[in-house]
């Protein structure tokens, strides 16, 4: 990712957290708080209730994908952190991939997509 780095420190999934503000739709949660620097930092949670590991490693490789290819859309600048719900583990890649832009809209991060006139 050539915009982006990844959060791996509990505290700093706590600061976002705490300090963030958040959207969710059925899908995914997006939490979003500006870091003040030149890259974007995100962290995936994905919880046991959604299911055993296969299944929540596979969620987290596809919300990852999705970001990397969609990273040009999304502003410079922010910590994001991405909780995947239960029902993500019925979805395929593409609505993973409209739930993740349809968040970064609603936060006003995520460029909006002209063809589509959302």
């Amino acid at each position: 990712m050539k915009f982006s780095d990844s959060l791996k420190k509990s505290r700093d999934f706590q600061t976002v957290y705490k300090k963030g503000r958040s959207y969710a739709n059925k899908c995914l949660v997006l939490y979003a708080l500006p870091n003040h620097s030149e890259l974007n930092r995100i962290g995936i949670s994905v919880s046991k209730k959604v299911g055993n590991s296969i299944v929540r490693h596979r969620i987290t490789r596809v919300i990852r994908e999705c970001y990397r290819l969609h990273e040009d859309s999304f502003q410079r600048g922010w910590d994001l952190v991405v909780i995947a719900r239960v029902a993500a583990k019925e979805k395929s890649y593409q609505e993973l991939e409209q739930a993740l832009l349809h968040l970064g809209r609603l936060h006003g991060i995520a460029a909006v997509d002209e063809e589509k006139g959302e």
